[in-house]
Formats: C-alpha cells, structure tokens, sequence
C-alpha cells in the first residue's frame, strides 16, 4: 500500500502516533541530559487539509477533527501541538512529526530529519525555516545507521514510511537489528499501517525473533471486525520506550479509542510487551 504523508494527513494513524510520540519525547525530557530526536522519513513538514491531496481522502474527518471535536483532557497536548500551527479555531494546517517534534525541543535537544522525495524535501525545507532542525536528503534507511549512536547521551529514532515498496518491512526489520547492534539502549519509534491481520502477524513474529528485549508494539484496530482489503488502523513499534511512558499509556489508550471509534465501533488500542 502506498502511504504518502500527504495524502492521509490528520487521519487516525497520526492522531494515534502524533499523540503518543509527544507523551514519549516529554517522559524522556524528564531527564535534563540532551536528546537527539531523528525524523528518517520526515514527508513535508506541514500540510494544507484543504488542499487536492487532504481532500481527496477526506480522512482528516475521521481522525483530527474527532480529536478536536472530544472533550477528553488526555487529547490536550496532542490538540495544543496541532493549535501551534494554526490561526483560529479550527485545524486548517496539519503538522507532521518534524513540526511536532521541533515544538518539544529544549535548548540543549537536537533535531535531525531525512527526506528522499525531491518535492517533498523542498517544503520539508520551507515548513522548518526559522528552527534548529538539520535537513538531510538521503535513503532512509542509509541514514538511520550512519546517524548511530547518536552525539548525545540520548536520542530517539522515529521511522515512519510510506509502504511504497514491497520489501518496506524486511528493510525495517534488517535496519532495526543493525541499528540495535550499534544503539542498543535507543529508543525507536517505528509507524506501520494494519491492513489485514495475517499480514501484520508474520510481521510480528519476525520483528519478536530479533530478540530485542524492551520491545513493545501499540496497535490501533478501528473496526470491531477486520475489514478485507481496506485501511484497518495503525501501530507503532517501540523499543525501549521510558517507564514513565509506560505508566501512563493506559488512560491515554483509551481516550484514544473512545475519541477515534468509527460510528457503531468500540475498536480496540492496546499495548503489548513482545519479550515477556
């Protein structure tokens, strides 16, 4: 399936990832030693949800707009982070993880992000002017190991392709086991999309058989029912995340799911240890 940023931005999978990335970097930032966040495919930075690309799926109506519309407390730094991009009331700009993840930094943070699409990096480049944010454009994956260990005494690794290519989550799973190798005590963030569940299984177990051992996975199912040959939700892979995190993904899980449930679901968020 072919995931570009800008055509599914400000749907449920970014309020799912947006939300829980933010709680991540601010458990970390707990601690006052630097951090180094890496964007390995960090899409354009801001997006237009009234623009041809936004419109044409119309899944902003489904995800941000739901958040937005959810009185819920736990959705307040998630809805705050979108407000910081925009005029008014309402979200017209979306802002993908670069933009969110320039918000969290401290003075003594560091923010690096990759883009290959020529077009992409080009406004990847105009939505960071004016922060810190270093633009590299280079293979994503090329990228990730080259970047490791990180300068600081911390850091995370936030991969979140676009699934244009067949071989995507075999590139991942090898990428992961080097870079474990080289960072083992990182943290990586890493997005996937859920389109049928025997796809994402096999995927599962080969990613468990890598032996990492702070290893958790968070998936997002919208449906009751598994739905044949459409979009079904989304999930992050974590490794190492913080146990101040941890410790607060329940609560958050479930206004979550209460926020982003389609009309006649409960859905189902959970999180899941996959060394235990």
């Amino acid at each position: 399936m072919n995931y570009r940023h800008s055509f599914h931005a400000g749907n449920s999978a970014d309020v799912v990832k947006h939300s829980l990335l933010i709680a991540l970097v601010r458990a970390l930032q707990q601690k006052p030693s630097a951090l180094t966040l890496i964007d390995t495919h960090a899409g354009c930075g801001l997006y237009d949800l009234n623009d041809d690309k936004a419109q044409r799926t119309g899944e902003a109506e489904q995800g941000v707009l739901r958040a937005f519309a959810d009185s819920n407390p736990l959705l307040d730094d998630y809805r705050e982070a979108v407000k910081a991009v925009n005029d008014g009331e309402g979200p017209r700009l979306y802002p993908g993880s670069p933009r969110i993840l320039a918000q969290l930094l401290r003075p003594q943070d560091v923010l690096i992000l990759n883009e290959k699409h020529v077009e992409d990096v080009v406004a990847l480049r105009a939505a960071m002017r004016g922060t810190s944010a270093a633009v590299h454009q280079r293979d994503a994956y090329e990228l990730w190991l080259a970047m490791l260990p990180t300068r600081t005494p911390r850091g995370v690794v936030v991969v979140d392709p676009p699934f244009e290519q067949t071989d995507e989550r075999a590139r991942i799973t090898a990428t992961l086991a080097a870079a474990h190798c080289k960072w083992a005590h990182g943290v990586t963030v890493i997005w996937y999309p859920l389109k049928d569940r025997e796809t994402h299984l096999r995927w599962k177990q080969q990613m468990r058989r890598l032996g990492i051992p702070k290893f958790l996975t968070i998936e997002h199912w919208l449906y009751d029912a598994e739905q044949p040959g459409i979009y079904n939700g989304a999930g992050l892979f974590i490794v190492n995340p913080p146990y101040a995190f941890t410790q607060a993904l329940p609560p958050l899980l479930e206004a979550l799911r209460a926020a982003l449930a389609p009309e006649g679901h409960h859905g189902q968020i959970a999180a899941e240890w996959l060394n235990d």
